[in-house]
């Protein structure tokens, strides 16, 4: 059952869904053999390039993968290794003792990927790496319509979930303990908070939408940021909200209805010149390695041209943006990447074209230093907790 779910993940197939088809189909497995088969598809698929180390064999298969894990990561003997993984005691391998010589081998990265990641972070690399291989936190986004977050945390409580709060959202709270079933809770069913990563909730924050403006969020997703702007607003004045993906759309209006937000305004086609909004958000598509610790298999399912493919798209956008800002407007332009080209470089490419724009501070007055870089928000897990993020703060002129 591991072996074939293992050759799917290792071939291409999304480790979510094989894990989720494989359960479907093992109806009659314990919670707690459940629970292992997910740790040994995730495990072996987010490890393999240093099982292949280990094994010293390149694409071994599955059953051989599995014992390195158990013998040379997790540390079981052996022979424990060996009937677990199916191998047979009598063709154990010998692992290769020796430390993985290179950032790729270490923390088992595609080749490209490493050498990106030491060239954009330095001596950073290393740590950052290392906490691409820890799951990240279950984070939600206090509604402020419906409760405050010590009010909501005391909600929780009651439900049978701790919490604690963030470090650097207002609106954060970490989850403690074991991965909970939140969709069960009546307290996210009567819209008292949302999943959401505390990185990706500064980037919202960062816009300081107004009640009464009007407020554009450019690429909108599902809409978890268009909420939270929502909520900064009270509900009040106009909240646009626009993607190309229909699907979205609709499930943000969803969303937005059991938030209590009742202006969301949903744009199918996108919003032409002359809008004159108070504030854009233009969170980027890109080549989203920020995010990388969520999925096991997503560094192997990515190609070296992810990193050059969306510059063009984004300056674009970003032009888009400022047309329809008015002056004296905010524009808050956001990845969720480690990549230059994709950040600093597009933000300068526009203000070279755009001298009606200047860039601030993110989050005066209230953001740490800690989470500012060279006048760009950059969050990322080893020194933050939360997904990797970049974003700037631009203004038009009020002249």
């Amino acid at each position: 059952m591991s072996s074939e779910a293992l050759s799917l993940v290792l071939a291409g197939s999304p480790a979510e869904r094989v894990v989720d088809r494989t359960l479907r189909a093992h109806r009659s497995l314990s919670s707690p053999q459940r629970q292992a088969l997910k740790e040994v598809i995730f495990n072996v698929g987010l490890w393999r390039r240093r099982l292949d180390f280990l094994l010293d064999q390149p694409d071994a298969p599955p059953p051989l993968l599995l014992f390195a894990f158990l013998h040379g990561l997790a540390h079981l003997p052996p022979p424990e290794a060996a009937s677990l993984s199916g191998v047979g005691e009598g063709s154990t391998p010998t692992l290769n003792p020796a430390p993985p010589p290179s950032l790729a081998l270490r923390y088992s990265l595609p080749d490209w990927l490493a050498d990106h990641l030491a060239q954009e972070l330095g001596p950073d690399a290393d740590a950052f790496c290392a906490h691409l291989n820890v799951p990240g936190p279950i984070t939600l986004r206090t509604n402020p319509l419906r409760n405050s977050r010590d009010d909501l945390a005391t909600r929780l409580r009651s439900e049978g979930l701790s919490t604690r709060p963030g470090a650097w959202s207002p609106l954060a709270l970490h989850v403690e303990g074991p991965r909970p079933n939140l969709y069960a809770l009546p307290s996210l069913q009567e819209g008292r908070f949302e999943v959401q990563d505390e990185g990706s909730q500064l980037l919202g924050l960062l816009l300081d939408a107004q009640p009464g403006e009007t407020v554009l969020d450019l690429c909108a997703g599902a809409g978890g940021k268009t909420l939270l702007l929502g909520a900064q607003m009270r509900d009040s004045g106009k909240l646009l909200a626009h993607d190309p993906d229909p699907e979205r759309l609709d499930r943000l209006l969803q969303r937005s209805s059991r938030a209590g937000l009742t202006r969301v305004q949903v744009l199918r086609s996108p919003p032409t010149p002359g809008l004159d909004a108070h504030r854009v958000l233009v969170d980027a598509p890109c080549s989203e390695l920020g995010p990388l610790r969520r999925g096991p298999d997503l560094r192997f399912r990515a190609s070296p041209d992810v990193l050059s493919r969306f510059p063009p798209l984004q300056l674009e956008l970003l032009h888009r943006a400022a047309d329809l800002l008015r002056p004296g407007g905010r524009l808050v332009y956001a990845t969720c990447t480690v990549n230059r080209a994709e950040n600093q470089d597009v933000v300068a490419a526009f203000l070279a074209s755009r001298p009606d724009f200047h860039p601030v501070r993110p989050g005066l007055g209230w953001l740490p230093d800690a989470c500012v870089r060279d006048g760009f928000l950059f969050v990322a897990p080893h020194l933050h907790g939360t997904d990797a993020f970049f974003a700037a703060v631009l203004e038009r002129s009020a002249g």
